[in-house]
């Protein structure tokens, strides 16, 4: 047990304060054992779980949450403070100066009237700061942690600044059906390697396909994955009213009360 004086109301100050005591000879066994990979799921887990805080629009659930994501930041930068690598102070300072650097319009003479012109300058000080000599020095440095979805978007936008890109949507809609035809093909092969080569092809262009719809590939993705769970439930509710067990109907009959909940889905 640690000597601590409770508060009526804490500040960054008493997180950082905190997390040192959990980290202390007399704090908790669990967080004594913790390094920076042993976390990192946390952190994306945290990062996660207030992402849809705030696509529910969810107050005070985005409060919380945003306090287990700033925890994942305090602990970190406990652990690199512990190591004499950097500190929260160290963090701040960064982040503040980059801020100020890629914002020449607010905090130089730099004239920017519309988010293209501040975007278009963000990319151009970002590229020359992170010495990003060629344009497959950009798509390199999309974090290849993100979501497969997400980076191949990214990855995608990027290449159009080098005009590797799909004039119009249609053209990028008609090379799903050209990987489609490839993806059969392999299938029909055997060929396991290839059939993984060409439906990650699929993917891919899938996803080239929604960013010149203006879509977010991963959010319509996330979308569809919800509405089939939703109508999932209805197909197991009508399924379970007729006195039936799912695994034991053939999937044809299944298909008979899914269309049922589809119909209904689309009625309401």
């Amino acid at each position: 047990m640690v000597e601590y004086t409770q508060k009526e109301h804490y500040t960054i100050q008493d997180l950082q304060e905190i997390v040192k005591l959990l980290r202390s000879p007399g704090g908790c066994p669990w967080d004594k054992e913790q390094n920076h990979t042993s976390i990192r799921n946390d952190f994306l887990e945290e990062a996660y779980e207030a992402v849809e805080a705030i696509d529910l629009l969810d107050m005070a659930m985005m409060r919380e949450e945003l306090g287990d994501v700033l925890l994942q930041v305090v602990f970190h930068c406990t652990l690199a403070e512990e190591e004499k690598a950097f500190d929260f102070d160290a963090v701040c300072d960064e982040i503040c100066k980059k801020l100020i650097i890629r914002h020449p319009h607010v905090f130089g003479d730099v004239i920017a009237e519309d988010t293209e012109t501040v975007l278009n300058n963000w990319d151009a000080i970002k590229k020359e700061t992170k010495h990003q000599e060629t344009y497959t020095d950009t798509l390199n440095a999309v974090a290849k942690s993100l979501p497969a979805l997400s980076r191949a978007q990214k990855v995608g936008k990027r290449a159009k600044k080098a005009g590797m890109d799909f004039r119009t949507a249609q053209d990028a809609f008609a090379c799903i059906q050209a990987e489609h035809d490839e993806l059969k093909e392999a299938v029909q092969s055997g060929n396991q390697e290839r059939i993984e080569e060409e439906f990650g092809d699929l993917l891919f262009s899938c996803v080239n396909t929604a960013r010149h719809l203006g879509l977010d590939a991963e959010q319509a993705l996330s979308k569809a994955t919800e509405k089939f769970i939703q109508r999932f439930q209805m197909t197991e509710q009508l399924v379970t009213e007729s006195g039936r067990n799912m695994p034991d109907l053939p999937i044809e009959e299944l298909d008979i009360y899914w269309k049922q909940a589809k119909d209904s889905q689309k009625n309401n």
